[in-house]
């Protein structure tokens, strides 16, 4: 197994593309920390589907724009990672969260801008920060990014201008980490279907347009994204380091 004796936090992996990196990793050898905000019964969900393929899996909550509570998330991360494996680390964080605000750039309020903001970068800047001591040296850290952050879809400024704060902020990461032998990259996905896209996608055309703008002639589905994930985690990974790797099909090329 690729992931044996890893483990793998993923937030925001109850549904979507986080429950699809979680599984992939879990099905390559890695146990799993599984996070959601409000939806524990799909997080439970989830752990079930990870131990039945044989590895060891836990639910914690975390609300990834809330800060104030990302110390009490270090404790509880800390008392399952000694109670389930026996370990003060653990290996692999997947920062894979993120929350939808689609409005055109003069259309977009302060409050849109801040929750955004709170999701897609402050919270990951500081909870990624918090954690750094339970990381593992020689471990991986792979935040998201977008498309989006490469080309421009109206209605998508402030969300796209997080994410690419994002990549600046992976290769600090890379950069300042580096004495630990912890790699950060990024991954970038094209429009892909899931809950997140389900209304853009439900317009008149809005499909059509989408598969003609793709090289590869189609959205793209959560098993686009987790292997990709799986890989920068994988010992052939392990020379890739502060990248930005877009899995989009080859959109708006």
């Amino acid at each position: 197994m690729k992931h044996e004796k890893k483990i793998a936090l993923v937030t925001g992996s109850s549904r979507g593309l986080g429950r699809n990196i979680a599984l992939t990793l879990a099905k390559s050898g890695a146990d799993i920390i599984v996070t959601y905000r409000s939806g524990k019964a799909e997080g439970d969900e989830v752990v079930k589907e990870i131990q039945a393929l044989g590895r060891k899996a836990v639910t914690l909550q975390i609300d990834t724009a809330k800060t104030s509570t990302f110390e009490a998330f270090a404790a509880s991360l800390k008392e399952a990672l000694t109670t389930t494996w026996q370990r003060e680390s653990f290996d692999f964080l997947i920062n894979n969260a993120g929350i939808d605000r689609k409005s055109p750039f003069a259309e977009t309020t302060e409050q849109d801008f801040d929750e955004l903001m709170n999701v897609h970068l402050k919270g990951v800047y500081f909870l990624t920060q918090k954690l750094l001591p339970l990381i593992a040296d020689g471990g991986r850290i792979v935040n998201t990014s977008t498309g989006l952050a490469r080309f421009s879809i109206p209605g998508y400024a402030a969300y796209a201008s997080m994410k690419g704060a994002i990549e600046v902020l992976t290769r600090y990461l890379a950069k300042e980490l580096g004495p630990r032998r912890i790699s950060a990259n990024v991954v970038a996905p094209g429009i892909i279907e899931t809950d997140f896209t389900r209304e853009a996608l439900s317009h008149p055309g809005a499909r059509e347009f989408m598969n003609s703008a793709i090289a590869l002639g189609r959205v793209g589905v959560p098993d686009d994204i987790g292997g990709v994930v799986n890989f920068l985690c994988s010992e052939e990974g392990r020379w890739v380091n502060a990248q930005r790797v877009e899995a989009s099909g080859g959109m708006f090329l």
